[in-house]
């Protein structure tokens, strides 16, 4: 429960760190897991004095236990080893410490450690963190390679002298951390994570040597892993030797089987490079020849053809078969021509034959009506009715007489 305080009413310090005491009692004992990083066994005392720590998260506890509990285990417990310990929170208040009293401490075998990498191993390729589609593809030529491996060690001396070899212009920017031990794992990721914020790195390789299971443990740690995993930078993975495989090999876009290797697929070799430009070169210009050499001839070809040699030949048929053409379009026309003017004349001569004019020029007349109807019968008409006479040369008028069916000239 919180306390109550203010500035006029604060507390002692020591009620203070009995508070503290009396809220880590209440944890009860726990199991936990970590590396030994200091060992203080002293000759007749009955207390061992530990120190485990997280390397995945750099924090540190004292753990103490008695000389007989530690006494089962220290044939195979030493510092660096990973051990997982059943012990109960204490608080030293005179002093304000915080440690554990180990009642029981046991190894952890390379058998679990293993296993544990596995489970690991399926629960970051759930999250799709080793997918293919992730990976990013490495420069041709690297202007600057980021460099994370131990000091003067094997590995540095192998990536920078293969890489020197193969292209001497190329440049590095080394970092060196702990690569084995509780300290590698956090030095790893800052080198990682420093390197990757540097516009001018274009790749980063991770190197290291061989060793056991647990000295390359730490380059399987998850927050190694899901470092590499979210550098922008491309990196080269280059751990152990071939039969090692680290989870830092799934998650870095290139996986190399040693440094030495790293270097030979980071930097191109300067002399193969030189061979391959002259190669194709020689390609180049073969091709260029080859190309040359067909369109020469090709265009003797051209000019030995007729229709280059004598280019009016062309026109000159095509001019015959023109005339001809046109002659035979004139003829065609011609009796097209003659056809209809005949056909023309034949319905001509039909309409004058059909012709009212013509029946009136042969003598007859046609009467009409004031509003212009023809008279076809006598009842048509009454007595002194004024009609219209037509003949072939004009019109006269004519009355109707008194007796139905006789008329006579009224002019």
């Amino acid at each position: 429960m919180a306390v109550s305080t203010s500035p006029e009413t604060p507390i002692p310090v020591g009620e203070v760190s009995r508070l503290i005491g009396g809220w880590i009692e209440r944890l009860g004992a726990v199991w936990v897991e970590g590396q030994i990083t200091q060992l203080s066994r002293r000759p007749g005392a009955g207390v061992v004095f530990l120190t485990l720590r997280d390397p995945s998260y750099d924090i540190s506890v004292s753990v103490t236990c008695y000389r007989q509990v530690f006494d089962k285990v220290a044939e195979v417990v030493s510092e660096g080893a990973r051990v997982v310990v059943h012990a109960k929170p204490e608080w030293y208040a005179p002093r304000g410490q915080l440690s554990l009293r180990a009642a029981e401490i046991k190894p952890v075998g390379v058998g679990e450690l293993l296993a544990r990498l596995e489970q690991l191993k399926k629960s970051l390729s759930s999250e799709g963190l080793f997918a293919a589609d992730r990976k990013k593809p490495l420069p041709f030529l690297p202007q600057l390679i980021g460099l994370v491996c131990g000091r003067a060690s094997a590995a540095e001396r192998d990536v920078l002298e293969n890489a020197r070899h193969r292209w001497p212009a190329v440049r590095f920017a080394v970092r060196n951390v702990p690569v084995q031990g509780v300290h590698a794992v956090p030095q790893v990721i800052a080198a990682v994570q420093e390197l990757d914020a540097l516009p001018e790195v274009d790749v980063i390789i991770v190197a290291r040597g061989g060793g056991s299971v647990e000295d390359l443990l730490p380059f399987s740690d998850e927050q190694l892993v899901r470092a590499v995993g979210a550098a922008v930078t491309p990196v080269v993975s280059a751990i152990g030797h071939e039969p090692d495989s680290p989870l830092l090999d799934l998650v870095a876009d290139l996986r190399a089987s040693t440094p030495t290797d790293a270097a030979k697929k980071v930097v191109p070799d300067v002399g193969e490079e030189l061979a391959r430009v002259q190669q194709l070169r020689e390609r180049a210009r073969r091709a260029i020849d080859g190309f040359v050499q067909r369109e020469e001839r090709g265009l003797a070809a051209a000019l030995h053809r007729p229709s280059i040699q004598r280019p009016h030949r062309m026109v000159e048929e095509r001019e015959e078969q023109i005339t001809a053409l046109l002659e035979r379009g004139r003829r065609t026309l011609g009796h097209l021509l003659d056809r209809a003017d005949s056909e023309l004349s034949h319905t001509l001569a039909r309409v004058v034959a059909l012709s009212p004019k013509a029946t009136l020029e042969r003598g007859y007349a046609v009467l009409q009506q004031p509003d212009g109807t023809a008279v076809r019968s006598p009842g048509e008409v009454t007595a002194e009715d004024s009609l219209r006479a037509r003949v072939a040369e004009g019109e006269f008028r004519v009355r109707v007489d008194g007796a139905p069916g006789a008329a006579t000239a009224a002019e």
